[in-house]
């Protein structure tokens, strides 16, 4: 926004310096946030509204955060729209305006007699300028979103509880791999996403990816939480329409017995043994472009297993026998959900409160597909090797090809 933008400020000349100051601090980097405060209009239980810069596919974006008593509600504008409907309301809806940068913190306020006055300090924040507020160097999620206090994340006060620090560190860093995988996938360009969270209890996470999705990413989201604990269902889905967040729901049910839907991204933390499989499956089904799923209690194929002679004084031992059937098997499933035309992580995760274990698959839906022959083949040889005879995931995806 350059002076000439500015609507004409001669009756107010402070707030035409604040514009100015607003528009300079953008320009130059140093913008860190806008605090509209003081509103007096039609929005009924409106007490603020945080403007913070973003890139939003590329584009100079603006980020408004509408706190009312019980909610927060998130739009994001592009930056030439924002800073004129900041001019519009400011002064006028808004009675206080406090622009924190890098440089200084300047706070314009109206009194009761219309009177305008404009105050410069010292900078109170050490937060990093606009230019570093990208989606890659910035905390996907902070602590004042309502969610986390319904979920007793947080206080009234938006502090951390101390006994959440480590759900909050597991949340964070979900988010993290997830951003990951949506800028790889061919969601990136999406203006709408489907996701369905199987096995969701409390809804931290199910929570979470709405609020990146809609928040961050300033997308349309339709985000299903399915668990089979109805209170946990019920505790969701009202502090879903506590917070306002309309896309976001629960239902009692389980991945056997959900309807089969289009669905982009698959979410299963909490799937034990063959569950996982069966998870995978209904991604897969689904035409999911993004499969996230923590297993555990990796029962099916130990029992399989014969130890190769070489490795039999290794795996005598109860423990190691343990984790190489853990390896076995969810490397079949990384192999399976590559000859379905997957890429495949397989990596360290924050252990969740269910289970003590720590891995996570994700598979990313691939532009092309690779030759499935040398895949099939890795796979009859793995299985020969430890006189495996079934594999839940491969006989899942087998019967839907047999006559």
């Amino acid at each position: 926004m350059h002076p000439k933008d500015i609507p004409d400020q001669s009756a107010h000349p402070q707030r035409g310096q604040f514009l100015q100051l607003l528009s300079k601090s953008l320009e130059d980097d140093t913008f860190v946030k806008l605090v509209l405060a003081k509103y007096h209009g039609a929005e009924p239980d409106l007490l603020r509204v945080t403007a913070r810069a973003m890139n939003l596919r590329g584009k100079p974006s603006m980020s408004f955060v509408y706190s009312y008593k019980t909610r927060d509600i998130t739009k994001n504008v592009a930056l030439e729209e924002a800073l004129p409907a900041i001019a519009e309301v400011l002064g006028t809806s808004f009675e206080n305006a406090h622009l924190l940068t890098t440089v200084q913190d300047i706070q314009l306020a109206v009194s009761r007699k219309g009177k305008y006055s404009l105050r410069a300090g010292r900078a109170s924040t050490t937060e990093a300028p606009a230019a570093e507020h990208d989606r890659e160097k910035q905390r996907f999620l902070d602590l004042d979103r309502p969610f986390l206090t319904a979920l007793g994340v947080t206080d009234a006060n938006h502090k951390l509880i101390p006994a959440l620090s480590r759900k909050w560190k597991q949340i964070n860093k979900f988010v993290e791999v997830l951003d990951h995988a949506f800028e790889s996938s061919a969601l990136k360009a999406a203006d709408r996403v489907r996701v369905v969270d199987f096995g969701s209890g409390k809804g931290y996470l199910t929570f979470a990816v709405y609020e990146y999705l809609t928040g961050t990413r300033g997308i349309e989201a339709s985000v299903t939480g399915v668990e089979l604990r109805e209170d946990l269902v019920r505790l969701c889905n009202a502090a879903a329409v506590d917070t306002g967040l309309r896309g976001l729901s629960f239902e009692q049910g389980d991945i056997r017995s959900h309807a089969r839907e289009p669905i982009d991204i698959m979410i299963a933390l909490h799937a034990c043994d063959t569950a996982t499989d069966y998870a995978i499956h209904a991604g897969l089904r689904a035409g999911a472009s993004i499969i996230l799923c923590a297993p555990c209690c990796h029962k099916e194929v130990r029992p399989q297993m014969h130890s190769p002679v070489l490795l039999r004084p290794l795996l005598r031992h109860g423990i190691h026998l343990g984790q190489e059937a853990e390896m076995v098997t969810d490397g079949l499933r990384a192999i399976l959900l590559e000859a379905e035309g997957y890429d495949t992580k397989i990596f360290e995760f924050v252990s969740l409160e269910h289970t003590s274990k720590n891995k996570m698959i994700l598979a990313v839906r691939r532009a092309q597909p690779i030759p499935r022959a040398d895949i099939d083949a890795q796979i009859r040889d793995i299985k020969a090797y430890y006189g495996i005879q079934e594999q839940s995931l491969e006989k899942l995806l087998r019967a839907e090809t047999t006559p």
